[in-house]
């Protein structure tokens, strides 16, 4: 077949015209500063918080090459269960109100309270629960890396036997009734 397209020069000298490739955060410090300069901008994730009095309330807010940023309400009661974030890691900011961090450690049970600009930063395969046990509502940001894909909710108890493993799609990303990710 005949085509009346050609390419003038050298077809190895097109790079220029294509678009930059997005830079990916590379180190802990740098997706912990994308999560702080997320949160520092509360015109773009203030008006896109809901609360849902019979879950907690999730929505992806961006993705970027490598990761993913998750936008969550808590009201007063509301938690995460006991869980990991499979091969993720993760840095977890608190925008808005008080949480509580509960983290299984080789120490030990560990449990923490997270204020407003509360950082916490997470490896693959840390098992924790986050709580909001205050009365008021509150707001955090995650930012997982590689993007969510997994995540393995675990029983409580003296005896904490691992639940069977649930994808993503059990969970964030195709809840009922949540705006669309995007």
């Amino acid at each position: 077949m005949y085509s009346d397209v050609s390419i003038a020069g050298d077809p190895l000298a097109l790079p220029h015209l294509l678009p930059p490739v997005p830079r990916h955060p590379g180190t802990v410090a740098e997706f912990a500063g994308l999560a702080r300069a997320i949160a520092a901008d509360g015109a773009r994730w203030r008006p896109l918080v809901r609360y849902d009095a019979t879950t907690r309330w999730y929505a992806r807010l961006d993705t970027g090459p490598g990761y993913e940023v998750w936008l969550l309400s808590w009201l007063p009661g509301q938690g995460s269960g006991l869980h990991d974030h499979g091969r993720s890691s993760g840095v977890l900011t608190v925008l808005d109100g008080e949480l509580r961090e509960r983290a299984l450690t080789a120490r030990g049970e560990a449990a923490r309270a997270l204020g407003p600009q509360a950082q916490r930063v997470f490896p693959p395969g840390y098992v924790h629960e986050v709580v909001n046990d205050s009365l008021e509502p509150a707001v955090s940001l995650h930012v997982y890396f590689p993007g969510l894909t997994r995540m393995t909710p675990y029983a409580r108890g003296p005896r904490a036997a691992r639940i069977p493993a649930r994808t993503v799609r059990d969970g964030y990303r195709d809840a009922p009734g949540l705006p669309a990710a995007g």
